[in-house]
């Protein structure tokens, strides 16, 4: 009797289920078969779908032009370019800042392998001063409605007008530069020259009827499908951002960290308070709070100094001042050091930083508090200064008579921070924690004799008075 092939290698089927699970299994092939190309096929879509969308990045820029924020976005146009992004947009929205932080970054779009959009947004945003050469450099350039651009005059140390021969240099400088920006993007190159000589500015519409911008757009959104298919002039390049994915980026914590404290106004706070911590320190050996909040205090505000452009006589002035305020306390001047210190201060305060806008400045009265506190302290230090050397002189251990003391174990009593042999008056026990007054002094054995505080008595004796 011969093997039944159907049930060789498995278990026995039975017989009435012979005809019914070969047409299950096929069925149930099928329907896996079926499952895994329909899966495949909705890959494949998903993929395609992504695959063929551009990807854009944004980047957030709502700051001063300064070595940070130029850092920041030099870095994320680099990014763009190494990640194969289709476009980046810088949403500009800034007062202006530093030349040479400026520099870098406009530099840096007209060198990008890839179309650089600049965004003047959210509504009531601005693009002053240096924001009009980051704006120009864009090879697409727009704004939301209700924004400006504009004011581009370069100004002095503290916002005045810079001395004319210096100023005309400066100003035919700026003029060449950013003409030819304007010029090779097609934009009104006219305008951005009145801008730089005349600090004339534009409200975004006007802009637009003017030349002077790309486009005008309500939204990020709206401007990527608009700017889709614009040419990159100086490049060369179709703009491809139409349904865009967008990627929005922030400074990191980090930055916005180091970009708080290049504050010019936190800078020369931070250097007044390590000066002052320094100063209480050395008036007050073994403090060690104002000295450590002093050092740290000085030491960020170095970082600051090291990061921005200063004034060697801004500066010098200010060691100056620091100088004059510590001397005080040791030479009697009958307060003119100080005052000569305050002056000093405020004035190098004023002249310490040295940009080439107004947006790197010390407040006049951030300076003028600042060198107040500091002549009042060291004011206060002289006082208690002279009052010390016109106490009358005391001599050997007699000073102790009058003072309280508080009694420890073993007939010890805590006075004047040290700890002193003692009996009560009369043979008066004495309790630990018992606050007594000291009445004589035994030199021969520096034993004290104290008597107890009654500080009931005390208390009302103002009141019999």
């Amino acid at each position: 009797m011969g093997d039944d092939p159907g049930s060789r290698g498995c278990l026995p089927v039975p017989f009435f289920l012979k005809g019914i699970v070969p047409s299950l299994t096929k069925s149930l092939r099928l329907a896996l078969a079926a499952f895994a190309a329909l899966a495949a096929l909705a890959a494949t879509a998903n993929a395609a779908t992504s695959g063929d969308r551009p990807r854009v990045l944004a980047v957030e820029f709502a700051t001063d032009v300064n070595p940070v924020s130029a850092d920041y976005v030099v870095g994320e146009i680099e990014r763009a370019e190494r990640e194969g992004y289709d476009a980046i947009v810088i949403l500009l929205d800034t007062p202006g800042g530093l030349a040479e932080s400026m520099r870098q970054i406009y530099q840096a779009e007209l060198a990008a392998r890839i179309p650089v959009i600049v965004y003047v947004s959210p509504e009531g945003a601005r693009a002053a001063s240096a924001g009009v050469w980051i704006g120009q450099a864009a090879d697409v350039l727009a704004m939301a409605p209700q924004t400006n651009i504009g004011s581009s005059t370069p100004i002095g140390v503290g916002g005045e007008e810079i001395p004319e021969d210096a100023r005309n240099k400066i100003v035919n400088d700026a003029v060449a530069s950013i003409r030819a920006i304007a010029e090779e993007h097609g934009r009104n190159a006219d305008w951005v020259e009145e801008a730089v000589r005349e600090g004339a500015n534009l409200e975004a519409r006007r802009a637009l009827e003017e030349n002077v911008i790309d486009l005008i757009a309500p939204d990020l959104e709206t401007l990527l499908d608009e700017a889709d298919g614009r040419e990159a002039v100086t490049k060369g390049l179709a703009l491809d951002t139409a349904n865009a994915q967008v990627e929005h980026v922030e400074m990191s914590l980090w930055k916005r960290i180091l970009n708080t404290l290049i504050n010019p106004n936190i800078i020369v706070l931070l250097m007044s308070l390590g000066a002052l911590g320094i100063l209480i320190e050395l008036y007050n050996p073994g403090a060690f709070l104002p000295g450590i909040v002093g050092v740290i205090s000085l030491i960020v505000g170095l970082f600051g100094l090291q990061v921005l452009p200063i004034s060697a006589a801004g500066l010098l002035l200010m060691i100056v001042a620091v100088a004059f305020f510590a001397a005080e306390v040791f030479v009697p001047s009958g307060g003119i050091l100080s005052v000569g210190g305050a002056v000093a201060f405020v004035i190098g305060s004023l002249m310490l930083f040295d940009p080439a806008g107004d947006a790197y400045e010390v407040s006049l009265w951030v300076a003028v508090g600042i060198a107040g506190t500091m002549a009042a302290f060291t004011a206060l230090v002289l006082t208690k200064v002279i009052q010390l050397r016109r106490r009358p002189a005391e001599v050997g251990v007699h000073g102790l008579v009058g003072t309280t003391a508080v009694v420890r174990a073993d007939g010890q009593v805590a006075a004047a921070g040290e700890r002193w042999r003692a009996h009560g008056r009369g043979g008066a026990a004495l309790e630990p924690g018992d606050e007594v007054r000291v009445v004589a002094v035994d030199e021969s054995t520096l034993t004290l004799t104290v008597e107890p505080v009654d500080t009931r008595q005390e208390q009302a004796a103002p009141a019999e008075a």
